[in-house]
């Protein structure tokens, strides 16, 4: 039997955060996104590159590349997921995808420019990779937690999160700026060394979580019982989604604002070199700024959601990403990236951890099958990221700017407001109708 609200287990599911949150910023954010654009536009003259013979913009082609690895994770999580609840197998499939993820990573140290397409593949294959084990990570939360502890358990995953990654992050910028200290030859090696660095991180930390997770009751049977089943699994949460009204309010509204928070998080170092043609140093500044924010950002806003409810915090920071996207139109200098950079990282962290703790709340209670509610979670996440991302590219391509790309994702937060005002969202445990018409069904 697992026992809820254990701190070893719990510290040990919060320290998968610590241990992929390096990813997030190093390939993610910050050090990579600026090296791509920097060794491309070198290889190819401009910023126009060929991929496969067709000729766009090196920023286009990574916005694109973003939205191609989370549609492949958001068609097929859900499939894995029903499979993961019935067979006993979330943990491995966690490491799958944490394997496949800490390999790619380490694997763009052989990215130099010229092989655009290898680097691109592998920068997919990482996306994979951790957007992946994020879908059996979180489902793990309403497993091993009570829901009058998911906001504060949620909150300091992402906190340890952006303190590891902050870290490492530390660890790299001294290796590239300083690389003779570790007897590295140039600042370009030392940054593919970092990617490495970043695969060893991500895979030797997530052992620790591996081992301290609750074991899990397996299922023998055939893999094409497994398919079965799973597919089953999925079709079982599509069709309670009509009763659940308030979570599939939510689901609507967490559609469209992580469509904005996803794709500033992705694509802001571009922005702001290409934009604001900031030097690589005050772009990994700004981003360390929001890292570090975030923890503060993180715990006040699960403080504020104890005292005031999930939905007070999460309209309260929406408002504030709108305030964000209409700023970023009309910034121009350093100062103001960093203005901006603060202001990110204090809604960035508080807004993804309550919004994972507040669907933990909204999911029937007593269910078994929280992999499959937790994959509906994660795949209306990526498809946001999906068409996120690949809006931003799409309004950059028509207009030749990113600020107008930047302008319109404050429509997408302004649709999110629309559908939070309109749900209920339950306080510190699932709500009784939720678990009424978990109860009344048969699975």
């Amino acid at each position: 039997m697992i026992i809820k609200n254990d701190k070893r287990t719990i510290n040990g599911w919060c320290l998968y955060d610590w241990a992929n949150s390096v990813y997030s910023l190093v390939i993610t954010t910050t050090i990579f996104p600026i090296y791509y654009s920097a060794v491309t536009r070198q290889a190819f003259g401009s910023e126009i590159v060929s991929f496969f013979g067709m000729h766009l913009s090196n920023t286009i082609l990574y916005s694109y590349s973003i939205s191609f690895s989370f549609l492949l994770i958001a068609v097929l999580s859900p499939l894995l997921s029903g499979i993961a609840d019935y067979g006993g197998k979330k943990k491995l499939f966690m490491k799958a995808f944490t394997y496949l993820g800490s390999l790619s990573c380490m694997m763009l140290y052989f990215f130099t420019g010229q092989n655009i397409e290898f680097g691109i593949l592998f920068a997919v294959l990482a996306s994979i990779g951790f957007a992946g084990s994020i879908v059996f990570y979180n489902a793990y939360l309403p497993i091993i937690a009570t829901p009058d502890q998911y906001d504060l358990v949620s909150a300091r995953g992402f906190s340890l999160g952006y303190a590891g990654s902050v870290i490492l992050m530390v660890i790299s910028l001294v290796a590239i700026s300083k690389p003779q200290l570790f007897g590295i030859v140039s600042e370009a090696l030392a940054t593919r060394l970092s990617f490495v660095l970043v695969g060893i991180w991500w895979f030797g930390f997530a052992q620790i979580t591996f081992r301290r997770l609750p074991a899990e009751k397996k299922v023998e049977a055939p893999m094409a019982t497994l398919l079965e089943r799973g597919y089953r699994e999925i079709r079982y949460v599509a069709g309670s989604l009509k009763n659940l009204r308030d979570l599939r309010l939510f689901l609507v509204a967490f559609f469209f604002y992580n469509m904005g928070v996803q794709t500033v998080i992705y694509l802001a170092a571009l922005f702001g070199d290409s934009e604001l043609h900031l030097p690589a140093q005050s772009l990994i500044l700004t981003i360390l700024i929001i890292q570090l924010v975030a923890i503060a950002g993180s715990y006040f806003f699960a403080r504020l959601s104890s005292w005031k409810g999930n939905k007070i915090s999460l309209i309260v920071m929406v408002l504030i990403w709108i305030m964000v996207c209409a700023y970023s139109f009309f910034m121009h200098t350093a100062f103001q990236f960093y203005v901006l950079g603060f202001v990110v990282g204090f809604v960035m962290g508080g807004i993804q951890s309550l919004s994972r703790a507040t669907y933990s709340k909204l999911i029937p209670g007593q269910t078994s099958g929280y992999t499959s509610y937790f994959s509906f979670y994660d795949v209306v996440e990526k498809f946001s990221i999906v068409l996120g991302t690949f809006a931003y590219g799409l309004v950059e391509q028509m207009t030749g700017s990113m600020r107008n790309s930047t302008l319109a994702l404050s429509i997408f937060f302004v649709i999110g407001l629309f559908y939070l005002l309109r749900g209920k969202i339950p306080g510190g445990h699932a709500s009784a109708t939720n678990q009424k018409i978990f109860a009344d069904s048969d699975i």
